[in-house]
């Protein structure tokens, strides 16, 4: 049973200040509910009991954990509605905090709004992107998204190339204030490195992976950045200053290592460098199950790994099903002085600070004046603004773009012209995505039918036949959609980066005979074959651009011109790799900041 509210009751007062609230409310906690703070739990196993009666900090859902299949956002504001009144229902009545991974949208609700990933964005629509994120995320009763991913990309080999938004730390930094769109911006008054939150429409950010994890040497995830300090600081370390800056609330540690010594483990990283030197003051969260990774083989010795990385200073702890050893083995670990109090208090204190500031004890429930929110036309203007035409025309005085849109015949081939999964990539509906219709949203072959006259007929072929190829005469031009399919994380670790699905043989098959655009849907830059670049008229980047394919309609029929620039150096071949701008031997396909476009021919 909660607490009766009374005179002395500080905490609950929302006119005081908000570190009297955090002294008020710790000095009446027991150890039991300080280590429930720093417990997260995912949402299958959040029963009342548990709770209650482990005083539950915080829970989240698991990529492709749903309320149930195709849940929609006032499916899932019942259900943490349910939780948040579980929690209030405790001793002191402290409000969980919900989180999810929501990075390119509410990705994980059905029917939401599917923005293009981070490699993608345009930097003056970023923060816009935040804001109308946040709108969505909050109507579904979230209240946190482990986002942005703030990695500087070192090796597109990496699985979580898409992530990131670029190789250098100066766009990176830029980016980041997709944290100001989703949080609000703080004033300019506001104390440097504590944590702000503008108001109940806003959304708790998360910068990660603190840090070094787009730098692992060949790309692996989860692997080693080799590194000076000097250089981790320089490249990795750098766009977290502007985090801090905005008032980020939380920082998550990084799966990977620096110099060998695994993240979240690290010290002198995780607390000299990110809560001492930067200033951070906010709460350091665990990636899911972090700490099993300090142990080799991981997830052996469980409890010197929670003394280890609790104190090197992780706040909360993402256990979503091993809770219940978690709890027993921090309590021991306090009790037996191997953790002091003093770090627990700091935890919780970080984490008690954030939902005061978050307006968590004042608004605990779901604004459901929200649930009609919707952003596909923000969404549809950053794909617009995110497609890259790396050639146009074989000859530089003959553009082929834009296309036209009277065409009495158009053949539109490939296994990503009308696959909704595809067009979205990893991140969506589930953790590495589904190919398919997996949400609401509209496929290019879609936008393409949309788009043209009504007298243009538009064939498309998955693979395309040979009596069609037979009748080429009979097609004005062709659009040959292909790429990667969807994937995350370690699945995405890819040491060949070739187009996959048959895709030099399909482009070869229909450029030989009929002029072919190649739009390509990818994470990262990819080995560009000759049929690809020299059989082609044109060739454009549209990365994985979400649901919205009408803004690749927009811009390949003309509506629009392009204006995306590459965010990450084209390689030519494998072998070449790392290749940054501000390495040796630079020798790109083509380089940073590339970009054409059909007015002038001429770069972005």
């Amino acid at each position: 049973m909660a607490e009766t509210t009374d005179s002395s009751c500080v905490y609950k007062n929302p006119d005081a200040p908000v570190e009297a609230r955090v002294q008020d409310l710790l000095s009446r906690m027991t150890l039991q509910e300080k280590i429930g703070q720093v417990t997260q739990i995912e949402r299958s196993v959040a029963s009342h009991d548990v709770l209650t009666d482990y005083f539950i900090g915080s829970v989240q859902s698991g990529a492709g954990s749903w309320p149930f299949e195709d849940a929609k956002s006032s499916d899932w504001a019942d259900m943490i509605d349910g939780f948040q009144r579980s929690a209030l229902a405790s001793r002191l009545g402290i409000p969980i905090i919900y989180g999810t991974d929501a990075v390119h949208g509410n990705n994980n609700v059905y029917g939401a709004t599917i923005f293009p990933h981070n490699i993608s964005l345009d930097a003056d629509l970023v923060k816009r992107i935040g804001a109308v994120t946040a709108l969505e995320v909050r109507a579904s009763g979230i209240h946190w998204t482990f986002a942005p991913c703030v990695a500087v990309l070192g090796d597109p080999r990496w699985g979580r190339c898409y992530e990131s938004y670029g190789e250098a730390a100066k766009i990176v930094s830029e980016m980041s204030s997709f944290i100001s769109g989703l949080q609000g911006e703080p004033p300019e008054e506001h104390p440097n490195g504590y944590p702000f939150l503008a108001g109940r429409n806003n959304l708790i950010a998360c910068a990660k992976h603190f840090v070094g994890d787009g730098g692992t040497d060949k790309g692996l995830s989860e692997g080693n950045t080799i590194a000076s300090y000097e250089d981790l600081e320089r490249i990795h370390v750098a766009p977290y200053v502007n985090c801090i800056s905005q008032g980020v609330c939380t920082v998550m540690a990084s799966f990977s290592s620096w110099n060998g010594s695994r993240l979240h483990s690290d010290y002198y990283l995780l607390t000299e460098v990110l809560k001492q030197k930067l200033g951070f003051k906010g709460f350091l969260v665990s990636d899911c199950d972090g700490l099993e990774t300090i142990s080799e083989p991981q997830g052996s010795d469980n409890r010197n790994c929670v003394k280890l990385g609790i104190n090197a200073g992780i706040d909360m702890v993402m256990v979503p099903f091993k809770y219940q050893q978690f709890i027993e083995d921090l309590t021991n670990l306090v009790e037996s002085g191997e953790v002091p109090m003093a770090r627990i208090n700091d935890a919780v204190e970080r984490i008690l600070k954030v939902k005061f500031v978050a307006g968590l004890f004042e608004y605990p429930l779901t604004d459901r004046s929200l649930l009609p929110t919707v952003a596909r036309e923000v969404a549809r203007e950053a794909v617009r603004k995110s497609l890259v035409l790396l050639k146009n025309g074989k000859n530089d005085d003959k553009p082929f773009l834009p296309l036209d849109r009277t065409a009495k015949r158009i053949l539109v081939v490939g296994t990503h012209a009308d696959n909704l999964g595809n067009q979205c990539g990893g991140w969506t509906k589930t953790k590495s995505g589904q190919s398919g219709k997996i949400t609401i949203g509209t496929t290019l072959l879609d936008a393409i039918k949309a788009a043209v006259g009504d007298k243009t007929e538009v064939i498309y072929e998955k693979t395309p036949s040979k009596e069609t190829l037979a009748s080429c005469e009979d097609f004005s031009y062709a659009i040959v959609a292909l790429g990667e399919t969807p994937y995350a994380e370690m699945r995405g670790d890819n040491a060949e980066l070739t187009i996959p699905l048959n895709g030099n043989n399909i482009v070869t098959a229909v450029a030989e005979k009929i002029p072919t655009l190649v739009i390509l849907f990818t994470g990262r830059p990819m080995v560009l074959e000759m049929p690809v670049l020299e059989k082609t008229e044109a060739l454009v980047a549209a990365w994985f651009p979400g649901t919205e394919g009408q803004g690749m309609a927009d811009v390949i029929f003309g509506d629009y011109d392009f204006e995306g620039k590459l965010p990450v150096s084209w390689f030519k071949r494998v072998d070449q790799l790392p290749l940054n701008v501000d390495g040796n031997f630079y020798d790109p396909l083509f380089p940073l900041g590339f970009g054409l476009n059909c007015n002038s021919g001429s770069l972005v």
